[in-house]
């Protein structure tokens, strides 16, 4: 298996006022982010891979029943407690252990581009082995700032949730990671044992992991993104709005399943 989508997804839709997991929120025509991210994800990878919450993976055990058979397949697990996004995609490690590449997306970031994804893809396997691939965005108003060395490597992740000042404008991530596997478990429990929780969430936080992964010698790609839009995902009911009008206005929804709209339609 060459690549495994690991989608994060225990979150619930309780910022756009919904009681499902976010994931299962529609956005158009009965369209789920899940449908979305599955219709760009699929072409690219081998598997489709969900971490769910408790209460939420009855719902999408359900969704992905009803969908019947895919390909690539999607499987799914359960992250037993909220401890971050780490936990939630190393504690799928069983899931996943047998790529080559994993492709980390966030359960929300329904709108980065096919043109991303193929050529972070593309880049990704074309480097030398153990490689960390990101694409980054130019913006203001960063949540998250992504600061560059001289020489165009990883030197730090600044998180406003964290309690951290990000500058005016800067890089920031699309929600969409590519690493390397082999290894990549290990450098995850040395990380653990030296890491810090979360300054304001008490998190054991992913994010830091990818700069220690530069410090530890992981080749470093980074991926430019011109639209700013994909570093957009869906938190609040304005971010929803958005999305659903764009999506409304398109006379093409090339990103819709067909088989999962017809069979939700009946």
């Amino acid at each position: 298996m060459k690549f495994c989508a690991v989608i994060p997804a225990a979150g619930r839709g309780s910022r756009l006022g919904e009681d499902i997991p976010k994931i299962l929120v529609p956005v158009v025509d009965n369209l789920t982010i899940l449908d979305f991210l599955y219709e760009k994800l699929s072409p690219f990878v081998d598997r489709v891979h969900i971490v769910a919450s408790p209460s939420g993976l009855p719902l999408v055990q359900e969704k992905i029943a009803a969908r019947g058979s895919v390909e690539p397949p999607i499987t799914v697990s359960v992250q037993q407690e909220p401890r971050g996004m780490g936990d939630a995609i190393f504690g799928a490690y069983e899931d996943w252990k047998g790529a080559e590449n994993i492709l980390i997306m966030w359960g929300d970031q329904l709108h980065v581009s096919e043109q991303t994804i193929a050529f972070s893809r593309k880049v990704h396997l074309e480097s030398e082995p153990p490689t960390c691939t990101l694409p980054l965005v130019v913006k203001q108003d960063l949540y998250v700032e992504y600061v560059l060395t001289a020489e165009g490597g990883l030197g730090a992740i600044l998180q406003s949730r964290e309690g951290d000042v990000c500058n005016p404008s800067g890089h920031s991530d699309v929600g969409t990671f590519l690493l390397t596997v082999d290894g990549l478990y290990g450098l995850w429990e040395e990380y653990l044992e030296s890491s810090q929780s979360g300054a304001l969430t008490n998190e054991v936080n992913f994010l830091p992991f990818l700069v220690f992964l530069s410090d530890k010698g992981w080749h470093y790609n980074h991926i430019p993104v011109e639209d700013p839009d994909e570093n957009r995902g869906i938190n609040t009911q304005e971010d929803l709005q958005f999305f659903r009008e764009l999506y409304s206005s398109k006379s093409d929804l090339k990103y819709a399943l067909k088989t999962s709209a017809d069979e939700e339609g009946n």
